[in-house]
């Protein structure tokens, strides 16, 4: 029997517990003797920790543990590249964690962090990615300022030969656009428990988006199986891809198994709007040439995305950036450099559309000052350079099910646009010749 279920109202199968509030996140998860915690942050951008005091610290009333760098079994995680340390003693960014107290409640927890003793070697940072391109600028980690794809310190598509195409140009279109970064602002701020078990195992309830691709890199850090770590996801207080890196689960999980005691760290909504993962900013330059009739033949693309101090899932989102800047349409001559650049800031992630977006918005604006530059309407544009069937894309990829004029006709249509007749007659078929 055939579901009826297009066109139809359905109800969310968690949503009644959402409006009676009845649905439980993790900071409703309650252990007995369960304790809070907080972490010390850098209040500088760079530089090396070259002492750190916790005596202090423990021996505060109601404090049961300080754990730093050297508690940490691995200090280094990433879903990519292992480069983020749990706890810094080399600071990357302002806020970075460079030690974390366990106390009775959050007021004693933060009373010991202020009685920890430090002195931090502050260096000179770097916070834009275009200066941090210079080869004279501050160099955010040893190896450089720009992530390696391979043995270039950038990602690259080419197809044809876009000088032959500017050449052959009757307009060059030249633009810079600028997406800034974002904070994804959910609901839910980060929040993690660690409950050590007396079997020898823990669990951790998380705010995880991906459960399955965290539990890796964490029992890596802990040095823990797998199978001695139940790592239980739930409902998510909002994420849209502000959870799909750790933030609170090693260090709950650390100083559980140091106290035997469950922890709790909940993050304040300032800690997760300056320290938390956020949209990353791109800068991205177009160069177009485009002929008379509005063919577009050539397409130059240089895009430069802010990773801030670490690595994480950057490199992936520069890969899909770069596969889709070029936009639904055949333009024969491309060549696409996408790079991802390092500075002293936190750590960009995935938002929403993680950088296709960025990339869309860019490509579409572009195409409206290709279409005024020419004097030409851009829904024209749009239709002389879509997609058809059989065309390659800069990748190589040959298109065998395209639909884009047809798509464009429809919406056309349905917001009241009322197209020429050579455009109402294109379809997506094959071209007969290629431009």
């Amino acid at each position: 029997m055939a579901l009826k279920i297009i066109g139809q109202r359905e109800k969310r199968y968690d949503g009644l517990a959402h409006i009676t509030g009845k649905t439980q996140y993790v900071d409703d998860v309650i252990i007995p003797g369960m304790l809070a915690v907080k972490v010390l942050r850098s209040p500088v951008v760079k530089g090396r920790v070259k002492k750190l005091d916790t005596a202090a610290a423990e021996r505060g009333a109601g404090v049961a543990a300080v754990i730093t760098a050297k508690d940490v079994p691995n200090n280094a995680f990433g879903p990519m590249t292992p480069d983020q340390p749990v706890l810094a003693q080399e600071i990357r960014y302002r806020g970075e964690p460079i030690a974390a107290v366990a106390a009775v409640d959050e007021d004693t927890a933060m009373e010991a962090i202020a009685r920890i003793k430090f002195d931090i070697e502050e260096e000179k940072g770097v916070i834009d990615p275009l200066e941090a391109m210079n080869p004279d600028a501050p160099r955010v980690r040893p190896e450089g300022n720009l992530f390696m794809f391979g043995d270039k310190p950038f990602r690259e598509i080419i197809s044809g030969d876009v000088e032959a195409g500017f050449k052959n140009a009757d307009e060059i279109v030249e633009a810079d656009y600028v997406e800034p970064s974002f904070e994804h602002a959910a609901l839910e701020t980060q929040c993690s428990v660690a409950v050590p078990e007396a079997n020898g195992k823990l669990t951790i309830y998380t705010v995880s988006q991906c459960p399955w691709f965290h539990i890796g890199p964490l029992c890596s850090v802990l040095k823990m199986p797998m199978n001695k770590v139940r790592y239980i996801g739930g409902t998510i207080g909002g994420g849209f891809g502000g959870k799909n890196d750790i933030h609170a689960d090693h260090v709950t999980a650390l100083l559980a198994l140091k106290t035997g005691r469950p922890m709790k760290w909940r993050w304040t909504r300032e800690e997760e709007l300056l320290y938390s993962t956020h949209r990353g900013a791109w800068h991205i330059k177009f160069k177009d040439g485009v002929k008379k009739d509005g063919r577009i033949l050539a397409r130059q693309v240089k895009s430069i995305r802010d990773s801030g101090a670490y690595t994480s899932l950057n490199p992936y989102g520069v890969e899909i950036h770069c596969l889709t800047v070029n936009g639904p349409y055949y333009i024969p001559h491309v060549r696409i450099a996408g790079y991802l650049v390092y500075t002293n800031k936190p750590m960009s992630m995935s938002m929403r559309g993680f950088s296709i977006n960025e990339a869309n918005y860019a490509t579409e604006v572009q195409m409206n000052r290709v279409a005024q530059a020419i004097g030409i309407d851009p829904w024209e544009i749009r239709f002389i350079n879509a997609y058809r069937q059989g065309d390659k894309m800069p990748v190589g990829k040959v298109l065998d099910s395209v639909a884009l004029i047809e798509v464009m006709q429809a919406l056309a249509q349905k917001a009241g646009v009322d197209l020429p007749g050579k455009l109402k007659a294109m379809t997506s078929a094959k071209r007969e010749v290629q431009p």
